[in-house]
């Protein structure tokens, strides 16, 4: 399988919020190209409404067989990566969880409803490097149809006992 690479940057933000059960609220807000020199959870902004933190740096792949999906991304007119942090006993109580490019995977991501998933603008660096590896691995897959055998209307009838149906053994 056709696989590649690159290192990219997670800024996320502690929002405070006005709210009786919680405090403040974890966002991711960008992702940048390669990895700053900054450690992870460094702080880059304070406000009296928010922290941004550098979180970390995370490999994001792409795979061959996802070309379609990467492509409909980019064409999208906004394209995005997908950020998910999972709630963790650390002193932040998040970590990075995972980054993708697939919409479809970032789709996936909110399945469980534990995570915090949000959908970032994809830098211009890894849009060229994307797009490069769609152009160069793309193998376009014909969509295909499938015929389905047509109902038996006499299926699921009623049946008296001791009768004899079409198609039943002898």
């Amino acid at each position: 399988m056709v696989r590649e690479t690159a290192e990219i940057g997670v800024v996320v933000e502690q929002r405070a919020l006005k709210n009786p059960w919680q405090d403040h609220a974890w966002v991711p807000v960008a992702a940048l190209a390669g990895a700053p020199a900054a450690e992870p959870w460094t702080i880059l902004e304070k406000t009296a409404e928010a922290t941004r933190y550098f979180a970390g740096t995370f490999q994001l792949e792409f795979f061959g067989d996802e070309t379609g999906m990467y492509r409909d991304n980019l064409r999208s007119g906004r394209p995005s990566l997908w950020i998910s942090l999972r709630s963790a006993d650390t002193p932040q109580g998040v970590v990075l969880q995972h980054v993708t490019a697939d919409p479809s995977e970032g789709e996936a991501l909110t399945e469980p409803g534990t995570d915090i998933i949000e959908a970032v603008p994809m830098p211009a660096e890894i849009q060229e490097q994307l797009a490069a590896f769609v152009e160069a691995h793309h193998v376009e897959r014909p969509f295909m149809k499938r015929v389905r055998d047509r109902a038996d209307p006499e299926a699921m009838a009623m049946r008296l006992p001791g009768s004899r149906q079409a198609g039943d053994a002898e």
